[in-house]
């Protein structure tokens, strides 16, 4: 549930930064994904990201942070979020997602994305476009939404939507969420990605938020394996992971992650991005 820890308000020239953070991020995503391919192996793709994260000269997030030991938290198939990049080969029809994040000049840019390995079955690449509509629809909440709980709602109500066109029932992880990010990755308030009673702090300028669908073929439940880091889906369904930081500024919304800001996929609903790059 939403918590009640203060939040940390951004200026614009701090969004800016982190909007440095964030492209750094969208950079090593972009790499990672124009290189994978079967028979490489997830620390293969740690290296990847770590290289451009460096030759950025910015410093991974996850690194280190409560003794995680890699760039990347990849995670594959039946895994939802953490997979600890190693020795594992990547095979033809595995669904991946990628997280990454980046610290510039103290400021963090958070950001995933999953993908299915040719040749893809029909209903993982469902599960993973349904999984990327309900990221876009909980990012247009927050240029149209009042409270933080719009969110959850616009997320839910995608998945419901995509369940019903698929013919198929697909799970909202709820044990895991979005979070506020800034000087540090993880900070208040947490962002549900399921509908709730409680209605959550009010939308304000100068909000960092990251927005991130975790989301299944089968049920919500989950587990941690014994490495303490990886998380499991326990009926072994495929699960998809898709992530944007988002800022939230007088005139609208900038997607920090995204490339162009998110503009291209929030003009498809009717929301245009604030000017910040400019």
């Amino acid at each position: 549930m939403f918590g009640r820890e203060k939040i940390e308000y951004k200026t614009v020239d701090q969004v800016r930064t982190m909007r440095r953070a964030g492209l750094v991020v969208a950079d090593a995503l972009a790499t990672v994904r124009s290189a994978v391919r079967p028979g490489m192996t997830t620390a293969d793709l740690d290296a990847l990201a770590a290289a451009v994260i460096g030759d950025a000269g910015a410093t991974p997030s996850f690194l280190g942070y409560h003794g995680y030991p890699a760039t990347l938290c990849v995670s594959v198939n039946d895994e939802v979020v953490h997979g600890i990049p190693g020795t594992r080969e990547l095979l033809p029809g595995d669904v991946v997602s990628v997280d990454c994040g980046a610290i510039v000049d103290g400021w963090h840019g958070d950001s995933a994305f999953s993908f299915v390995l040719p040749e893809a079955d029909a209903a993982d690449l469902a599960l993973v476009e349904a999984t990327e509509r309900a990221l876009w629809a909980g990012i247009a909440a927050l240029a149209t939404g009042e409270r933080l709980g719009d969110v959850g709602n616009a997320v839910e109500d995608s998945i419901e939507a995509s369940a019903a066109a698929d013919g198929v029932a697909y799970g909202i992880i709820e044990e895991y969420v979005g979070h506020g990010i800034g000087t540090s990755m993880h900070q208040p308030p947490d962002v549900l990605n399921y509908r709730t009673r409680e209605r959550g702090p009010r939308l304000k300028p100068g909000m960092c938020l990251a927005i991130e669908p975790m989301v299944t073929r089968g049920e919500r439940f989950t587990q941690v394996l014994e490495d303490d880091w990886t998380v499991v889906t326990d009926d072994g369904a495929r699960a998809a992971h898709w992530e944007h930081s988002v800022a939230i500024l007088e005139d609208g919304i900038w997607v920090l992650t995204a490339p162009d800001g998110g503009a291209a996929k929030l003009a498809e609903l009717g929301v245009t991005i604030a000017p910040l790059d400019a």
